[in-house]
């Protein structure tokens, strides 16, 4: 076995994708190389090639297996989590609905002269209000006091304002679905800063095998169908994606789920390929996540960035600025003959 199994990765995949036919025909490559240019068939012995053959393929079988076995799983409880997502959404709205309806239930309409009353009653306090600045001198600051200011009228237009901008805001793309993602009339997609999971529901009248499944996935290209079937999608991706992390399965033989993990991982995809509509990334509202589930070169920098941001708002140096202070007072120390009194440091 080779010490560093990923060496030839991107050589290896460089050559699938030149097979359209997509692993027969990289394996049958493969095997006419060694019939052709080495004496794999005939230098060992009898059987010797096809031992050789069968000890490695039952060496990452088991491997392959129980890796696909664990992603699937990790995929399914996502799904899981997610349909618990929606439901306590649901239910949520459905008791705000409730709550709503109980309230409107408690409103009782007024007769005739229970209204005549009430309107006579608010007339009398107005005119009573009304008199009160001749009653007390105090009364005008009360009633200053009492009511808003121009300034504070002003900010609350601006307020406003910004709000309805802020709703505007981006009105020819669409608002990202509980997954922040988006629902589609053939699939839906959800996505993490890591990933995206795309299930895509096959729609016959018949249980789906895999081998009826035609999947196609390539660094920047996502195809899905049926064989002899229209491609449910077939577009270009709208950022490269790692090809040795992806992975789709067949669910129940009704649809396939896929999950696509993002070569940028600090990025929030719009679309999922180029022909879907697009969302607004200034509405997605991520999950809330722990470092720990961070790979090592983000989550340092992550933690630099929640560093700086926590020096900004105490008025400390950031780690640059304390990176700098350092280094200068490491040269004011190794030159001492230098007058620094009239210098000005940012």
């Amino acid at each position: 076995m080779s010490k560093d199994p990923e060496r030839f990765d991107t050589m290896l995949l460089a050559m699938a994708q030149q097979h359209e036919g997509g692993v027969p025909e990289l394996l049958d490559t493969i095997f006419s190389f060694l019939a052709r240019k080495t004496d794999f068939y005939t230098g060992g012995g009898d059987k010797a090639a096809e031992n050789m053959v069968m000890s490695a393929f039952k060496r990452y079988e088991t491997a392959a297996v129980s890796a696909h076995a664990k992603k699937k799983a990790e995929m399914e409880q996502n799904e899981r989590k997610r349909q618990e997502r929606i439901r306590a959404k649901e239910e949520e709205e459905r008791r705000a609905s409730q709550a709503f309806m109980n309230q409107s239930a408690n409103i009782t309409e007024l007769t005739d002269e229970e209204a005549e009353a009430l309107q006579k009653e608010l007339d009398e306090k107005k005119s009573k209000t009304k008199d009160a600045p001749e009653a007390s001198g105090d009364s005008s600051d009360d009633k200053t006091s009492s009511s808003p200011t121009k300034t504070e009228k002003d900010k609350d237009k601006k307020d406003n304002d910004k709000k309805d901008s802020d709703e505007d805001d981006e009105p020819d793309k669409l608002k990202p679905n509980i997954g922040n993602g988006c629902d589609l009339p053939n699939y839906r997609w959800t996505q993490t800063l890591g990933d995206l999971e795309i299930l895509i529901p096959l729609n016959v009248n018949f249980t789906v095998r895999s081998r009826d499944v035609i999947v196609n996935i390539q660094k920047k290209h996502f195809s899905v169908g049926l064989k002899g079937h229209p491609a449910i999608i077939d577009g270009e991706l709208q950022h490269e994606i790692k090809l040795e992390e992806s992975m789709w399965v067949l669910q129940d033989g009704k649809s396939v789920l896929a999950n696509l993990e993002k070569v940028n991982q600090m990025e929030w995809w719009s679309r999922l390929v180029m022909t879907d509509p697009e969302i607004s990334t200034k509405k997605i509202n991520p999950e809330p996540s722990k470092l720990s589930d961070l790979d090592g070169e983000t989550r340092g920098l992550v933690e630099k960035m929640m560093y700086d941001q926590r020096q900004k708002e105490l008025g400390k140096p950031t780690s640059e600025e304390a990176k700098k202070q350092e280094m200068l007072k490491k040269f004011m120390a190794q030159h001492p003959e230098m007058d620094f009194s009239k210098c000005k440091f940012n």
